[in-house]
C-alpha cells in the first residue's frame, strides 16, 4: 500500500470498547487549519478497569497536495510533504476511521480541537463526523486529581511520569493519553461516578460546576 495508513477495519461495536484519539493539523485553529493525521488506540474495559489494546489501533496520514512548505509545522509533528502526498484522501481516511471506530465512544485530551477539526473535515467531504459520543479527558483529570495543578497534556504526563515516544505525533500522543487514563482510573473511581463511559462524562460536566482554581 503506497498510502500512509494502518488500521484494523470492520471492528464490531462493543459496550466495553472505547477509543482514545489524537489528530495532527497544519496549525492550532481547528476552524481553519487542515487535518494532517489521525491516530487512535482502543481501550478495553471488559474487566471493569481500562486496558490498552495495542493490537487494536488506527493511524492514517491525510492527503495534502499543498505546495506550501511550512517547515516549523513539519518540525512539530514530523509529517513531511512526501508523507502528506502519499496519504489517503480525506473522505477515504474518515470513512476508514468511522469503520474502525464502530460506534465506540471517544476520549481525547482537549477534545474540542479534535472533534471540531474532524467535524469540519467530514462536513467538507459530505460525511458524518466519526464518533457520536465524546469526552474530554482534561476536565476529568482535573476533577479526579485536583491536587495536581496541570493544564497541558505535557504537564499531566510529567506529573505521572509517563513517557511519550514522540510528542505531537498522533499515534504516540494517543497512546500517552490512553496511559494517562489508566493512571487516573483509580482516582476517577474514588469520585464514585456512574458506571462506564457515563462516569467520565459526569466528571467532565462536574468540572464546569467547580470554581476555577
Amino acid at each position: 500500500m503506497s498510502s500512509w495508513a494502518f488500521w484494523r477495519s470492520g471492528r464490531k461495536a462493543s459496550a466495553t470498547r472505547w477509543v482514545v484519539l489524537d489528530v495532527e493539523a497544519t496549525g492550532l485553529d481547528p476552524h481553519h487549519d487542515r487535518l494532517l493525521a489521525v491516530a487512535a488506540v482502543a481501550v478495553d474495559i471488559a474487566n471493569g478497569a481500562p486496558r490498552v489494546a495495542l493490537g487494536d489501533s488506527f493511524e492514517v496520514v491525510v492527503l495534502d497536495e499543498s505546495t506550501t512548505v511550512d517547515k516549523p509545522n513539519i518540525l512539530v509533528h514530523g509529517i513531511g510533504m512526501g508523507a502528506r502526498r502519499q496519504g489517503l484522501p480525506a473522505h477515504q481516511a474518515l470513512r476508514a476511521l468511522a469503520d474502525w471506530m464502530a460506534d465506540a465512544p471517544v476520549i481525547a485530551f482537549h477534545a474540542s480541537f479534535d472533534q471540531t477539526l474532524l467535524q469540519r473535515t467530514a462536513h467538507a467531504c459530505g460525511l458524518a463526523t466519526p464518533g457520536d459520543t465524546w469526552v474530554d479527558l482534561a476536565p476529568v483529570a482535573e476533577v479526579a486529581r485536583p491536587d495536581i495543578h496541570a493544564r497541558a497534556l505535557d504537564d499531566w504526563l510529567g506529573a505521572f511520569g509517563i513517557d511519550c515516544l514522540a510528542r505531537h505525533q498522533a499515534a504516540a500522543d494517543a497512546l500517552a493519553t490512553a496511559e494517562l487514563l489508566l493512571r487516573l482510573w483509580p482516582h476517577i473511581q474514588a469520585q464514585r461516578p456512574p458506571a462506564g463511559f457515563a462516569g467520565l462524562q459526569e466528571l467532565a460536566r462536574q468540572k464546569r460546576w467547580l470554581r476555577p482554581a
